[in-house]
Order: structure tokens, then sequence, then C-alpha cells
């Protein structure tokens, strides 16, 4: 039988209400974390952090979606997200990060898309918007090459 992509839903790796951990852990697919962990994860997948967990680790995965408790840096290549129950206590880097009401986070962000992300034009600001921008900057003429 060989090796099946991970569909959602699908949990390759489970550390339970009742347990504790340290180490390090590194998975494919999805990873729910229930108990209380102290180490480093690192994956370029999913990783749950269910709402009993207590987190002491540096964390690099695909996405996070935090429940509990997370003390220390967190670097997602797609996004965190901290839900209700959530707290997050370090920092993290992710090009999109989420907040729900009640979510806790104390730290910096750092949210960085990188080069390529944007799929399309920059278009220029129109009417009020310019000439409040020109305040701000201290500009008087329309166009930059007019100055």
């Amino acid at each position: 039988m060989g090796k099946k992509d991970a569909e959602p839903g699908d949990v390759e790796a489970f550390l339970g209400k009742n347990t504790s951990f340290e180490g390090k852990i590194t998975f494919e697919g999805m990873a729910r974390l229930d108990g209380k962990f102290n180490g480093e994860v690192y994956s370029g997948d999913f990783l749950f952090i269910g709402e009993d967990a207590e987190i002491n680790a540096e964390i690099r995965v695909g996405t996070l979606v935090l429940h509990g408790k997370v003390s220390g840096n967190v670097s997602a290549a797609s996004k965190v997200a901290i839900h209700t129950m959530g707290k997050l206590y370090g920092n993290i880097d992710t090009p999109a990060l989420v907040i729900e009401e009640g979510g806790l986070f104390e730290g910096s962000c750092k949210m960085d898309r990188g080069v390529g992300a944007l799929s399309g034009k920059v278009a220029p600001l129109q009417g009020k918007e310019a000439k409040e921008k020109k305040a701000e900057t201290g500009e008087t003429a329309d166009r930059p090459d007019e100055a």
C-alpha cells in the first residue's frame, strides 16, 4: 500500500491531551497537538494545536491553527490563525495572520509575501486619496517627473 496525500481531516501525527513530549517533531500532512510539548516543530504542512495544548517551541510549518497556548517563535509559509481560545506569546513570520475575537497575541509579527506575490499591477491613487498622499509627502506636482 503506497503513501497517499493527506486529505483535510487526515491526521498523520497526534499528541494526546494527557501526553507530554520533549524534543523535535517533523511530519508531512497534518499534525495535531493537544498535550504538552517542549522543543521544535518542523513541517511544510498543517499544524493544529488544540484548546488544551501547552506548547513551548520554535515552530516552522506551512499553516498553523491555534486553539491552545504557544510560547515561542512561529514561522508559517501560508498562514497563522489564532482562534478565540488561542494564545501566542512570541514572534510570528507569515504572509497571512488571522486573530479571532478573544484570541491573544503578544509579540511582533512580520508579514512578507515575497517578490512575485502580487498578481496584478498596483493601481495609482485617485482623487482625494492622491491629494492626501501628496500632502503627507510634500509633493506639489501631479506626476513625479514634473517636479
